[in-house]
C-alpha cells in the first residue's frame, strides 16, 4: 500500500484496522471472495481473536481486530483456502467490493473461487477459458455471470443450455405434469430463510407470506432455491401448487420449539380452512432437530400434523435417511442410470433424490437463476415434499406415513442405490386410491 494511504489512515485517527482496511480494498490489496486467511494476516498481523463455526455446508472463520471483524467462509467439503466474505466495523460493513461483480485479476484469482460462490456474479469477460474446462465444469454460475465470447470457452461448454437442462426436476416429473398431475389444488408451505417475494419463478404461487423475527431482512440465497425447487413454475416438482411461505431467522433458532410453533399455527389455521385452503405438506431444510432442545415435543408435534393429515418433510435423518444424486451434464434427465450418487449421501440412505446440476431462482431479483452444481439435502427436502403435493393431489385421503412409505417402496434400484421414481410412487398412490375410492381426477 501507498504511504498516502496509511498516512490517510493514521491522520483520520479512525480506531482499530477499520481505515487501514477500506485504504487496502481501494488499492485493490484485498477484495471480496478474492482473499485469503493467510494474506490478511500477513496485512494486518495476528488478529486478537480467532474462531469458527458451521453453518450448513460452509465453515465460517473470523478474525477480530481492535475496532474490525473479517469474516472468511470455506465449504466444508473442499480444501481450498478460505475466502474473505465481508468485514465489519462494529456499526456496518467495510466495502470490499461485495455490491459490484467480482472480477478476477488473474488465472490464481480463478483457481480461488470456491463451489459454494462459484462464478454467481463473477464477470468472466476479460478471460481466455478455453484450458479451463475441468474449472468451469466443477463451479456453480447464474443467470448475472459474464461470459466470454464463445471462442474463448471450452468446446461444447454452454451456459444457456445448461441453465435450461437444469430447469427439469428429472425422473418422470414432467411427464406427470402433462398428464394433469401438477400439484393444483394442494398447499405447501416452506418454513425457511427470508424470500424473494416476487421472484418470476414462484410469485403467484405465493397467497400467504409471514416473516416471524426477519421482517426487514434481505432475501437470503436458501428461500427462493427451495421454493422454486418445491412449486417452481419451471423447475418445481409441483408447479401448480399453492404456496404458503413463513420466512425466520434460521441462523438464530438451535431449538425445536420455534419450528414447532409455526407447525401449530399452521395446524390451528388449518382447523377452520376449506379443503383447498388447508396446507396438506410441510417443507423445511434443517435437519438436526433430534440434537436440539426440544425434541421430544417437537416429535408430538409432528405426530399431531399427521393425524391431521399433513406431511412434515425434512432433513433429519430421524425423520428417513435420504441422500443427494447429481444429474450427469447432457444425460436424459428422466433415466435414473443418468445421475449418480451426490456429496450428501451414502451406502445406507432409503433413497436418492436429485439436487446437483439443478437450476433455482436466485435472491438477487426476480429474473435470477443459479445453476447448482453439489446440491446438498436441502434441495433434496422440497423435491420431496413436491412430490407429496402430487400424492395428496391424486389421493387427498392418503395418510402420510403411507407417502413416505410409497416412496421407498417404489425406488429404482441402481449401483448407486435405491432412487426415487415418481411414476412408479404416483402409480402406487393411485392404486391407494382406488381401494379407498378417494380422488379429485388429476389427469385433465
Amino acid at each position: 500500500m501507498s504511504n498516502d494511504g496509511l498516512d490517510s489512515c493514521l491522520d483520520v485517527r479512525e480506531p482499530g484496522k477499520a481505515c487501514l482496511l477500506r485504504a487496502l480494498a481501494r488499492e485493490g490489496r484485498i477484495a471480496h471472495r478474492l482473499t485469503t486467511l493467510d494474506e490478511l494476516k500477513a496485512l494486518l498481523g495476528p488478529p486478537t481473536q480467532e474462531s469458527s463455526s458451521q453453518d450448513g455446508v460452509l465453515e465460517k472463520i473470523r478474525l477480530s481486530y481492535p475496532g474490525v471483524e473479517a469474516v472468511f467462509v470455506r465449504d466444508r467439503g473442499e480444501t481450498t483456502a478460505p475466502i474473505l466474505f465481508e468485514v465489519t466495523d462494529g456499526k456496518e460493513g467495510v466495502g470490499i467490493g461485495q455490491d459490484r461483480f467480482l472480477v478476477p485479476r488473474s488465472e490464481q484469482d480463478l483457481e480461488r473461487l470456491d463451489s459454494f460462490w462459484g462464478l454467481k456474479r463473477v464477470s468472466l469477460a476479460a478471460l481466455d477459458l478455453r484450458g479451463k474446462e475441468e474449472l468451469l465444469r466443477r463451479l456453480p454460475f447464474d443467470t448475472d455471470t459474464v461470459w466470454p465470447n464463445t471462442d474463448r470457452l471450452p468446446s461444447g461448454f454452454d451456459p444457456q443450455v445448461l441453465l435450461r437442462q437444469g430447469r427439469d426436476p428429472g425422473l418422470g416429473i414432467r411427464g406427470l405434469h402433462a398428464r394433469g398431475i401438477d400439484g393444483r389444488g394442494i398447499v405447501v408451505a416452506v418454513i425457511d430463510q427470508p424470500l424473494l417475494v416476487d421472484h418470476d419463478e414462484y410469485a403467484d404461487r405465493i397467497t400467504k407470506h409471514d416473516e416471524p423475527g426477519v421482517e426487514g431482512f434481505p432475501a437470503q440465497m436458501h428461500g427462493p432455491a427451495v421454493a422454486s425447487i418445491a412449486v417452481g413454475r419451471t423447475c418445481g416438482v409441483a408447479p401448480r401448487a399453492v404456496l404458503h411461505y413463513y420466512a425466520i431467522p434460521s441462523w438464530d433458532w438451535q431449538s425445536c420449539r420455534p419450528y414447532q410453533e409455526v407447525i401449530g399455527r399452521i395446524l390451528s389455521t388449518n382447523e377452520n380452512a376449506g379443503d383447498n385452503q388447508r396446507v396438506r405438506v410441510v417443507s423445511i431444510s434443517m435437519g438436526r432437530f433430534s440434537q436440539w432442545e426440544g425434541y421430544i415435543e417437537w416429535c408430538e408435534t409432528l405426530e399431531k400434523a399427521a393425524a391431521q393429515g399433513v406431511l412434515v418433510v425434512t432433513c433429519d435423518p430421524n425423520w428417513l435417511l435420504y441422500g443427494t444424486l447429481r444429474r450427469c451434464e447432457n444425460a436424459d434427465p428422466d433415466n435414473p442410470m443418468g445421475y449418480v450418487r451426490g456429496r450428501f449421501s451414502g451406502p445406507h440412505d432409503a433413497l436418492h433424490v436429485p439436487a446437483g446440476n439443478r437450476t433455482i431462482a436466485g435472491p438477487e431479483h426476480q429474473h435470477a437463476y443459479t445453476y447448482d452444481r453439489i446440491g446438498g439435502r436441502s434441495w433434496a427436502a422440497p423435491y420431496l415434499a413436491g412430490l407429496a403435493a402430487l400424492a395428496f393431489q391424486v389421493n387427498p385421503e392418503l395418510d402420510p406415513a403411507s407417502i413416505v412409505r410409497l416412496w421407498q417402496e417404489t425406488t429404482t434400484k441402481t449401483e448407486v442405490g435405491p432412487i426415487v421414481n415418481p411414476t412408479a410412487f404416483v402409480a402406487a398412490v393411485r392404486t391407494a386410491q382406488d381401494s379407498t375410492g378417494a380422488g379429485r381426477g388429476d389427469e385433465q
